[in-house]
């Protein structure tokens, strides 16, 4: 399947479109000119772009229990950065076509922590990396209830047999991770904006979701 076609921008003249790799993900070569904060028109510019499309992701939260909910798993572009490659992350995934950003995260939340969402709370949107990649995010907080009997903070071991995911999914005190976050421990972009985003929310979410 060729990718999508580019929106139309005033600002924008689109010289040429090749797609030089068009597996999962295709790989464009863009030649462009675009208008400059002058008021001038750019010379040509060739940049790649990466055609992830978008995605969803939710940090899950049981107000009763004041914890949130952490996966970890392996992840070699990780390693390929100078990274330890097990990292830890929430819930995410890319969002299959036709299908809402809310009902994305409610099947991957499923398949990556055992645990059903109830309530979600939109926190917004966030391109990941607007230099290459055209990949965007929509970002929740969702409510869970964690189960009791976790050791260790380990709750289960998941992930999809078919695509050989190897997750381990940890309980968290709200405020160990908050903590982690301003600490520079979690590596993941979008992992450390939704833990910032709660370090301001944690008080009013917590009271709106004890509440019935």
């Amino acid at each position: 399947m060729p990718p999508p076609t580019l929106p139309a921008h005033p600002d924008l003249v689109v010289l040429s479109e090749e797609t030089v790799w068009n597996g999962r993900f295709p790989l464009q070569q863009i030649r462009f000119c675009h208008r400059r904060f002058n008021g001038q028109i750019s010379g040509v510019r060739t940049w790649e772009l990466w055609r992830r499309g978008r995605a969803a992701a939710v940090l899950p939260f049981d107000p009763h229990a004041d914890a949130v909910v952490l996966i970890e798993q392996f992840r070699l572009p990780v390693l390929a950065a100078g990274l330890d490659p097990v990292i830890v992350e929430i819930p995410a995934g890319l969002c299959d076509p036709d299908e809402t950003p809310e009902q994305t995260i409610r099947r991957e939340a499923l398949e990556e922590t055992s645990l059903p969402l109830h309530r979600l709370l939109s926190i917004g949107d966030y391109v990941l990396s607007p230099g290459g990649s055209d990949e965007r995010v929509t970002l929740f907080a969702g409510e869970v209830r964690v189960p009791t009997t976790a050791a260790d903070g380990i709750a289960a071991y998941a992930g999809l047999g078919s695509e050989h995911e190897d997750i381990r999914v940890r309980i968290w005190p709200a405020q160990s991770a908050i903590e982690a976050a301003f600490a520079g421990r979690i590596t993941n972009a979008v992992t450390a904006i939704a833990l910032f985003w709660f370090a301001a929310r944690h008080d009013t979410l917590q009271t709106l979701w004890s509440q019935k």
